[in-house]
């Protein structure tokens, strides 16, 4: 799955023959870390250009989808914009094989004179950037600033001069040789395929293993088989042969992007035919924007979500971890009290027999009459046998509160222990920030985190997840707590079906009947939903339990999301959803 120097060359293909000669009509900064241009084409069409430069997933594609951007640009966005508003794309390039794009673009200057700007995208991983420079090459800005502090390589600030990190001594595969070749791929033992991405510029290990593939060689085998083997020789040229064809597609714009298939779901993607992957189905993109926005939209936006809850999950980390360690400690405590009736007993016969005491003893023996067994009650020698009666009351005593306080205290902290587990099911459930704000509000009003800027009331604009079975029926599945009450005790009829996953967090199904009966499809389909989404849809199986809706209580003064029912129906099923239809709200 990688973002390679052949995809970067595939994408710099297809924009210049989609861009060029456009002019820029808006420019945007959804993200920190992100561009959204709008461009009217010469055929008088508008396109989206996607520019992100994050650490995590950095991304260029044309894309048909806008993006909220914030009330006020940031200080990039407007400088772009005072610069490059209704400016002329004139051609995309890419240095070399380098994961690198220029975007080169004229516009008029204040004084009316004809100026020439270069955006640079850089896709290098967790160095990725988006640089804006001038025609004397020097850096105007850039999306992340990079001081001396943070990179002995290069800084990339206002005013220093742009120029491209060097490369590790690879290679430009554009510039490949059969001689040259021979002795990059022979200078180290090493598995082959590794050998070619670490001797020349822009090949993922996905595209190496191809070329060994092509060439008719086993990737993993060692470079040494090239010297050692009296068909060493050969096989290398053959190497070469496939490495060079496939170089010269790239160079003549023959591009064929394609993702292949492992059970349905995607494992990697590439401009060119994948043939080392065999038999694995695989299906191709008219478009490498298509392809790259239909791999990476679901991972773009988990990710983002990701990084804008790191808060949320922190504070219910460890107000999870510090409630654990309390419970088990109560847990501790409680197994100490179990003590307690024994010290009660002691007391008691020492009351009733005590007088059989010798002074001074550490000991006496007694029928014990609950069980008409004999015991040994250890004795204090300096104490008379009432004050040791005394002694094991007062242990009684104590243990007995103990157990008393500790018995509501457990139920409190387990019942808060399932709460906060909930909250964190919900926090990998969320895909959107809006649903993030429901989860922030519950953790506010359970005291995790404080209030800022008064009472003001929130507004949700967040909404559960609605699907249709095959059978035509209704499905709803609450993102958070608030949403899971809401649907059980508000939007459900009587006769509607509730569904959820069997003593572990997750959300609640609501399956609308409509006064009808539910084929066993249906039923099917909404233990999945409870299964994937819930804490245990990595398991191969989970259980389920379901139930009509009027057979689920709500404890007064409980937290939200949970219920209590005593009959219910359960099944085993797996959490595979992929079938089910999402409906279009």
């Amino acid at each position: 799955m990688a973002f390679d120097g052949i995809t970067v060359a595939n994408i710099a293909k297809e924009l210049n023959d989609t861009l060029t000669g456009g002019r820029i009509y808006k420019i945007a900064q959804p993200e920190n870390d992100e561009l959204l241009l709008t461009i009217k084409t010469t055929d008088g069409g508008q396109k989206r250009l996607l520019i992100s430069a994050s650490a995590s997933l950095p991304l260029v594609y044309l894309t048909e989808n806008n993006k909220p951007s914030p009330m006020t640009a940031p200080g990039f966005c407007m400088l772009l914009r005072k610069h490059l508003q209704n400016g002329r794309i004139t051609k995309i390039t890419q240095p070399g094989l380098e994961r690198i794009l220029h975007i080169h673009i004229e516009h008029l200057d204040e004084m009316g004179d004809l100026c020439q700007k270069r955006l640079v995208v850089e896709i290098m991983g967790k160095h990725s950037n988006i640089i804006f420079v001038n025609d004397r090459n020097m850096i105007i800005d850039s999306i992340k600033h990079i001081s001396g502090m943070v990179s002995s390589v290069r800084e990339v600030l206002p005013g220093r001069d742009y120029f491209v990190p060097l490369t590790q001594d690879k290679a430009d595969p554009f510039l490949l040789t059969l001689e040259g070749f021979k002795q990059r791929i022979t200078g180290k033992a090493m598995p082959i395929y590794k050998a070619l991405y670490s001797a020349y510029t822009g090949l993922s290990p996905v595209i190496s293993h191809e070329i060994c593939t092509r060439g008719g060689l086993d990737g993993d085998c060692s470079t040494a088989f090239f010297l050692e083997s009296p068909e060493g020789e050969a096989m290398l040229s053959a190497l070469y042969q496939a490495f060079d064809k496939i170089m010269k597609q790239v160079k003549d714009g023959d591009f064929s992007p394609n993702i292949v298939y492992e059970n349905e779901n995607p494992t990697e993607y590439a401009s060119i035919p994948l043939i080392s992957f065999g038999e694995a189905d695989r299906r191709d993109f008219s478009s490498i924007s298509k392809l790259l926005e239909s791999y990476y939209a679901e991972k773009n936006q988990l990710s983002r979500i990701r990084q804008k809850s790191v808060d949320l999950r922190k504070i219910v980390q460890t107000a999870l971890e510090r409630n654990i360690k309390k419970y088990d400690l109560q847990l501790r405590q409680m197994k100490d009290t179990e003590k307690k009736d024994k010290y009660r007993i002691y007391g008691e016969l020492l009351n009733t027999y005590g007088y059989h005491a010798a002074p001074g003893a550490a000991s006496m023996e007694a029928e014990n009459y609950y069980t008409n067994e004999m015991i040994t009650i250890p004795l204090d020698p300096l104490l008379t046998p009432s004050e040791n009666a005394k002694k094991y009351f007062d242990k009684y005593g104590k243990l007995k509160r103990t157990y008393e306080a500790l018995s509501t205290l457990t139920l409190e902290v387990k019942e808060e222990i399932d709460h906060l587990e909930s909250i964190q099911t919900a926090l990998d459930i969320a895909l959107l920030e809006e649903d993030l704000i429901q989860i922030k509000e519950e953790l506010i009003e359970s005291g995790y985190i404080r209030r800022k800027g008064g009472s003001k009331k929130i507004k949700f604009t967040s909404k559960p997840f609605h699907y249709i079975s095959s059978d035509g029926f209704h499905m709803y599945v609450g993102k958070n707590n608030y949403q899971n009450d809401e649907l059980t005790f508000k939007f459900a009829s009587g006769n509607d079906w509730w569904f959820h996953a069997k003593g572990i967090p997750g959300s609640h199904v609501i399956v609308k009947t409509n006064g009808k009966t539910l084929p066993d499809t249906t039923f099917e389909e909404a233990a999945r939903l409870a299964a994937y989404y819930s804490k245990g849809r990595l398991q191969d199986k989970v259980e389920i339990d379901y139930l009509e809706k009027k057979n689920v209580k709500k404890p007064n003064g409980s937290k939200p999301g949970f219920v209590v029912y005593y009959t219910n129906y359960s099944m085993m099923i797996d959490s595979d959803i992929s079938k089910i239809n999402l409906a279009v709200d």
